[in-house]
């Protein structure tokens, strides 16, 4: 059967290949076919689906008129086939379909932000010697056009840093937490029953998946390499509702963020916990939304907001990049945008910071014994390694209680430092188990 044309026009059609009939490849399809005419007349030249390539039906989208062969790779060899659209996830067997398709002189768009953050160096260079490209808008914050606004939006800017909640599992579930007061182990089982979360939710609550979507964005705006193994990653998975308590009566919110900062020295890349204060726009982004905050020296601060997964939001980027890719089929390879933002011989091989040299501030929480000079001893060791405490919450201990908790806001300090301090305090004969930290940032 012939591919199915979404929309009329004389002018030339684009053939594109979709390979992956999962919630984002179904929901791809339905939103060519149902906004084919829009589409059709901003790429100016109607959109053919001409293959798909799929082991299993979908029953969410309608498939019966269009060609589709169980063998993703017969799709990246369909001599017909313009764009390959790369819909299959994971890093092994999608690196080779798309390997296969730039060697066979095809574009691709992809949603696969574990491949473009591992992978994407050299898919970039061998794209650019076939003179073909690589756009990848929906690997980043779902239908939030946060890759096209790094790359051309704020193209005058020199990027100066980027927050982000940039995954909505994990914002879900401390959502969760403080709203309704349950534990993380609570909220993990709802979002899981609702479908926010895998069965196995590692790469979302341990932060894996920021990194990936954090070094993508990096790399655009500072013109660097992608640097997943530098990325510096904390999960979720520790964070408790006394500290989320806490946090809220000292005025603040805790987030999973994904923070990129240019420094003197080099590039910060962190993933983790951090407490933000409450009238921040960022600090109300709750449930499973996404939200980036990107600032720029002659835009400031900017905050591209909206749902960060699902079918739907993610087939509105990949239709994008259809769209986009479309518009410069017939184009020079140097006159379309890098998918790096640049040419590949201009990104700078800037210096990524270890953890140790961060400067930020910290919340911390110690379990102390309720006697005298407890908080002498304290004061003492953060003087000694050159840190304030900005805040201070003590309750008075429940009836019984041998311990109390003291939880302390400090200055801005080296991790480094930190670090030092917190290993005195943990060695202290009337401070019990590990000391909680969470890093603070105004973002402002």
């Amino acid at each position: 059967m012939k591919g199915q044309e979404v929309a009329g026009s004389p002018a030339r059609a684009v053939r594109i290949g979709v390979c992956g009939l999962g919630t984002v490849g179904g929901a791809t399809i339905n939103v060519l076919a149902r906004n084919g005419k829009e589409i059709a007349a901003r790429c100016g030249r109607p959109v053919i689906i001409e293959e798909v390539g799929a082991r299993r039906d979908n029953p969410d989208c309608d498939t019966s008129r269009l060609k589709v062969t169980p063998d993703i790779f017969a799709v990246a060899n369909n001599p017909d086939v313009d764009i390959l659209v790369e819909l299959v996830g994971g890093t092994g067997v999608a690196r080779d379909l798309v390997l296969t398709a730039i060697d066979n002189g095809k574009h691709v768009v992809t949603a696969n932000k574990a491949l473009i953050a591992e992978h994407g160096n050299m898919l970039f260079e061998f794209a650019a010697q076939k003179g073909v490209t690589v756009a990848y808008e929906a690997a980043v914050a779902g239908g939030v056009p946060i890759i096209k606004s790094l790359r051309e939006g704020l193209a005058g800017n020199r990027i100066q840093w980027i927050a982000g909640i940039i995954n909505g599992t994990g914002n879900y579930i401390l959502t969760e937490m403080r709203e309704s007061g349950c534990s993380f182990a609570e909220a993990l089982g709802q979002a899981q029953a609702l479908g926010y979360a895998e069965a196995d939710p590692t790469f979302d609550v341990e932060g894996i998946d920021a990194a990936h979507k954090l070094v993508i964005m990096a790399s655009l705006a500072f013109a660097i390499p992608l640097t997943f193994d530098k990325v510096y990653t904390e999960g979720i998975s520790r964070i408790s509702r006394e500290d989320i308590r806490y946090a809220d009566e000292l005025g603040y919110r805790i987030k999973h963020l994904g923070i990129a900062q240019r420094r003197g020295q080099g590039v910060e890349l962190r993933v983790h916990p951090t407490l933000i204060p409450q009238r921040r726009l960022i600090a109300n982004v709750n449930g499973v939304m996404n939200a980036v905050l990107v600032s720029g020296d002659a835009v400031g601060p900017t905050l591209y907001y909206g749902a960060g997964a699902g079918g739907e939001a993610t087939a509105s980027a990949v239709v994008a990049d259809i769209v986009d890719v479309a518009r410069t089929l017939e184009a020079r390879p140097d006159q379309r945008v890098p998918p790096a933002g640049v040419a590949l011989h201009e990104l700078g091989e800037t210096q990524v910071l270890l953890q140790e040299e961060v400067v930020t501030s910290y919340y911390l929480r110690i379990s102390a014994c309720d006697k005298p000079g407890v908080m002498s001893e304290l004061a003492t060791i953060f003087s000694d390694w050159g840190i304030s405490i900005e805040a201070l919450i003590q309750h008075e201990p429940q009836e019984g209680e041998r311990l109390v908790p003291v939880v302390i806001l400090t200055s801005r300090a080296r991790e480094a430092s930190l670090c030092g301090a917190v290993a005195q305090i943990q060695a202290l004969h009337t401070v019990e188990g590990e000391v909680v930290r969470i890093r603070v940032e105004s973002l402002g």
